[in-house]
């Protein structure tokens, strides 16, 4: 007996067959265009309109005197009514004709109080200023290249990106940056120098440092404390006050009214943070330095 079977098994083998380069009824190219795709229709999500917030935009007075428009022409019909319906012209409490006659009366005359308060009240329009004063640009000459181009790159940023038009940082109760529009000293017709002793001692800054977070004084011409903030033009409109550290704060202000957004905010925020951590590299050497012009 053999020690092993080997089994044979047939493979079927089929010649080569030759297929079609290129099939008729296959498409070699597909081309996608406006015209098909139209021709179709277009089944997907379409955006909404909101007619009506579009239309009390455009028709603004129109909708302010409609009220009145209302208002008037209900008081006129319910007058109208009472002098034809044969009724006496003296309110009676009996009479249920009276008593709704009273209570129309009071809605056309509410209709009318509310058209006038509309037309009172109008969004006043804001516009950018142009801060009246001279262009500044004053850095303390013993900084370090290295500090004087990031103050540098903050201002251009600031500048470039915000409403912001003046930049004034001072650490360790010395200005180190004078940058941008500055007030015009009415004898040289020169910046206002900041006098950096005298404002680290003043309400607007002991007030941000004490509560360690940035201030926004979207307008600045109602606060009573503009007056400690001299070397500004006189006609800024916003001011930010960002702490630097517990050393140092960082003013920046703008030529329109609330013109700082919440993205702006929170950029300027974490500006500061950087430029706290630059200066305190270096804040052994700031009670030794002394302002000065570039």
């Amino acid at each position: 007996m053999e020690a092993g079977t080997i089994l044979y098994s047939t493979i079927p083998w089929y010649p080569k067959r030759s297929l079609p380069r290129n099939p008729s009824n296959f498409p070699r190219f597909i081309r996608a265009s406006a015209n098909s795709r139209s021709q179709r229709g277009y089944r997907g999500p379409k955006p909404s309109k909101d007619w009506v917030p579009d239309w009390v935009k455009n028709n603004d007075d129109a909708v302010r005197n409609l009220p009145i428009y209302v208002g008037g022409a209900s008081l006129l019909a319910v007058l109208f009514n009472r002098s034809v319906s044969g009724i006496a012209p003296v309110a009676d409490a009996s009479s249920s004709q009276s008593r709704a006659d009273l209570l129309a009366i009071a809605l056309a005359v509410t209709n009318i109080l509310t058209g006038l308060v509309w037309l009172s009240i109008r969004p006043k329009s804001i516009t950018v200023v142009n801060p009246e004063g001279v262009q500044c640009q004053r850095i303390c000459s013993h900084l370090p290249n290295f500090v004087v181009s990031e103050l540098l790159w903050a201002w251009e940023s600031l500048s470039a990106v915000t409403c912001c038009r003046s930049l004034v940082v001072v650490y360790d109760s010395v200005c180190i940056l004078q940058i941008g529009m500055a007030a015009e000293s009415g004898k040289d017709s020169e910046a206002v120098t900041v006098d950096a002793s005298k404002f680290v001692q003043g309400s607007v800054y002991q007030g941000v440092m004490r509560s360690g977070a940035q201030s926004y004084l979207a307008n600045l011409l109602l606060y009573p404390g503009r007056s400690e903030l001299p070397f500004l033009p006189s006609n800024t409109q916003a001011v930010i006050l960002q702490p630097l550290g517990d050393k140092g704060i960082a003013i920046i202000g703008g030529d329109t009214i609330r013109g700082f957004t919440t993205s702006d905010q929170s950029w300027i925020a974490f500006i500061g943070e950087k430029l706290d951590a630059t200066l305190t590299k270096y804040s052994n050497i700031f009670p030794s330095m002394v302002q000065d012009g570039v």
